[in-house]
């Protein structure tokens, strides 16, 4: 009777019996982790806490997540595609929001940017049948998207508004002579754009020749050949240049409603600070 109370057990839960055992390789490379919190401790750096913390954090968010994409991949329902991609739309428009939070209504001016920017291309790749629209394929690609779509625009809104800032006096003067935002900021937009894209691109520029990316890397210890590996990899290089630079300036032009009056007259509080 215990041993078939045992293998009933045993059944049930096949799947996190399973996920111990895999988990026995990622537990040995916290040796990594506790070499640099000894590291820190001996140096004095007091990020010993926060090490721990933010791999602890990591754990059980990447856990959790790992969990709820395999209950989405088994339902092979669109529905969840969309709900998973709007989350992930709203945390990073959030953290970028967080990023400039001297803009005003900083944290929508990134959420509606990375959507648009990120919606654009992902309906380009299915239209144009690079990726299948189901959730194996669709939120992992929308991850990668959002994820660099982010840090572009947090460094995009920063910058604008820093550069405004620092030439107030050349703004309000072309202004003055009958100047439109776009054409006083001019400059600065282009400044912001190339400090946010530069990253981007250089990445794109040197990708195979300093590190093998990601979903590159990925494919090839799961099996894969390394030519089925370079063609995902550039695909996923190409829609990251075109998310980021979509949504970058959609997000100077959502900018400017909150740096300047309807009047093109410059919102000096917003610059105050």
């Amino acid at each position: 009777m215990d041993l078939d109370w045992v293998a009933t057990f045993l059944k049930d839960y096949e799947w996190l019996i399973e996920y111990l055992k895999n988990m026995v390789k990622p537990a040995a490379a916290l040796a990594v982790v506790l070499l640099a919190v000894a590291l820190s401790y001996s140096q004095n750096l007091s990020l010993e806490g926060e090490m721990i913390y933010s791999v602890f954090r990591s754990f059980l968010q990447l856990s959790i997540i790992g969990f709820v994409l395999q209950f989405i991949f088994n339902q092979e329902n669109a529905g969840w595609i969309i709900l998973a991609y709007l989350f992930m739309v709203f945390v990073a428009g959030y953290t970028a929001g967080q990023r400039a939070k001297h803009v005003p209504r900083g944290k929508y001016v990134a959420g509606v940017s990375i959507l648009v920017g990120t919606g654009i291309t992902m309906f380009l790749l299915v239209v144009l049948n690079v990726f299948p629209f189901t959730p194996r394929y669709m939120i992992p690609v929308a991850g990668m998207m959002v994820g660099n779509a982010m840090t572009v625009i947090g460094v995009t809104m920063k910058q604008l508004r820093d550069d405004i800032k620092m030439q107030l006096n050349l703004v309000e003067t072309a202004l003055a002579l009958g100047a439109t935002p776009r054409q006083a900021t001019l400059q600065q937009v282009k400044r912001a754009l190339v400090t946010s894209l530069s990253p981007v691109l250089d990445s794109c520029k040197t990708v195979g020749l300093i590190s093998l990316p990601g979903a590159m890397t990925g494919m090839i210890m799961g099996g894969a050949s390394p030519l089925e590996a370079i063609q995902l990899q550039i695909v996923v290089m190409n829609m990251i240049v075109g998310a980021a630079t979509v949504s970058s300036i959609m997000c100077t032009y959502l900018c400017w409603p909150s740096f300047f009056t309807k009047a093109y007259q410059l919102q000096t509080h917003v610059f105050s600070s």
